[in-house]
């Protein structure tokens, strides 16, 4: 335990070195420690009385009122874990915190992932860092649903920043992902389930900023075969020509697989009951539909210049071999030539952050938080990160002792 507190020590010191004040680290050091010590609550109150120097009242202003800054905290802290864990793709998800009332920053009535339901809660975007044998998050930000962007009690009651309105979670995202981009040396493969696959200006914002991804999408999505062409339509000398228009009608995903369409077994990892395998393909396609149409359309320079021609992409699909048809489609960005092993990895990679939201809540106590402002909010998500990172490096220390 004395080894352990030194490293913790040393931990401190480098990733809580913006913070101003000793005494402001000192209490870092102690939020810590009250967040990995044994213990079923993980709230202030509780944690204070663990701690031999838990002060309820020094931790409480520490996380609610303190005005270190939080931004230069987490920047160390995935500057240190990216150079450890070296991540393979980065994962975007969301995670939802149930709550009572209506005071709590960001709370509302709306779908909550850990109820199965919509139902009073906080939701947050995360970006996490993930190989085959860790993972750790990265960035956090808090969504603001549409009800508190004019709600101006609540927001001066919650501490929320004027320049701080409703932003789609999506665009939360591309947020999150640029702000890391700057601070970090590489972007790896970027992956994310069908809440954020769904939606076309999130792909076209990725391949914009020259990012490979491998994101999941719904069954409905329409699209066209790869071999697909346009034609253009005689001018009747009535208003301006017409623009190129395909003869095959778009059809969703799941009717572009067919008896020729050729699976293969994919074994992508080993889990606790042996090897995980299932069957896997990979087509190219051309996403239509409205929001596909103008997202092309805009990006080609507008109506006037676009040829009618839709972007070619890979699309993945798996269907066990119990199946009657397909289970789960991911979108890519990625050249249909990339080695199918290596999509369905990535794709597959996403198991992981469910590692980290179950330690977060269950051993960190990231939704045990009991303040309500904005301040709070996010210093307490931060100090969680700190204490999943510094347990993430250990596990990667050669020297930490683990069970035979």
């Amino acid at each position: 335990m004395n080894r352990m507190r030194a490293a913790l020590g040393m931990f401190v010191a480098d990733v809580f070195a913006s913070m101003p004040r000793k005494d402001q680290r000192a209490k870092g050091d102690c939020y810590l420690r009250g967040l990995m010590l044994d213990g079923r609550r993980k709230s202030i109150q509780p944690m204070a009385q663990r701690l031999p120097d838990g002060d309820m009242q020094a931790l409480q202003q520490f996380v609610s009122q303190s005005p270190w800054q939080w931004t230069p905290v987490r920047r160390r802290i995935a500057e240190r874990l990216v150079e450890v864990v070296r991540p393979e793709v980065w994962v975007i998800d969301d995670v939802s915190f149930p709550k009572c009332g209506r005071a709590s920053v960001g709370v509302a009535r709306q779908y909550c992932g850990a109820l199965g339901k919509r139902a009073n809660c906080q939701v947050a975007v995360s970006v996490h860092a993930a190989t085959d044998t860790a993972s750790c998050p990265l960035e956090w930000e808090l969504f603001l649903p549409e009800e508190w962007a004019d709600d101006t009690q609540r927001r001066k009651a919650a501490g929320v920043p004027d320049e701080v309105g409703h932003v789609t979670k999506p665009r939360l995202a591309v947020g999150l992902l640029d702000r890391l981009a700057g601070w970090l040396p590489s972007v790896p493969v970027i992956v994310a389930d069908c809440g954020y696959g769904r939606s076309v200006g999130f792909r076209l914002a990725l391949e914009e900023r020259g990012w490979s991804y491998v994101v999941a999408v719904e069954p409905k999505e329409i699209a066209r075969p790869t071999g697909a062409e346009p034609h253009q339509p005689p001018y009747k000398g009535l208003g301006p020509p017409t623009l190129p228009r395909y003869r095959e009608p778009a059809r969703p995903l799941r009717d572009l697989i067919d008896s020729d369409t050729r699976f293969e077994d994919i074994t992508w990892r080993e889990g606790s009951k042996g090897s995980m395998t299932s069957r896997f393909a990979v087509l190219e396609v051309r996403p239509s539909g409205k929001e596909a149409s103008r997202a092309a359309q805009e990006h080609a320079g507008g109506r006037s210049r676009w040829d009618g021609v839709l972007p070619v992409r890979t699309l993945l699909v798996e269907q066990p071999a119990k199946a009657t048809e397909p289970t789960a489609y991911w979108m890519t960005n990625l050249p249909a030539t990339t080695p199918i092993a290596d999509l369905v990895r990535w794709a597959k990679m996403r198991w992981r952050i469910e590692h980290d939201y179950r330690e977060l809540k269950h051993g960190l106590g990231l939704d045990h938080f009991e303040g309500r402002t904005w301040r709070g909010w996010h210093h307490h998500v931060t100090l969680v990160t700190a204490a999943q990172a510094f347990l993430t490096l250990r596990r990667y220390d050669p020297k930490a002792r683990t069970a035979a």
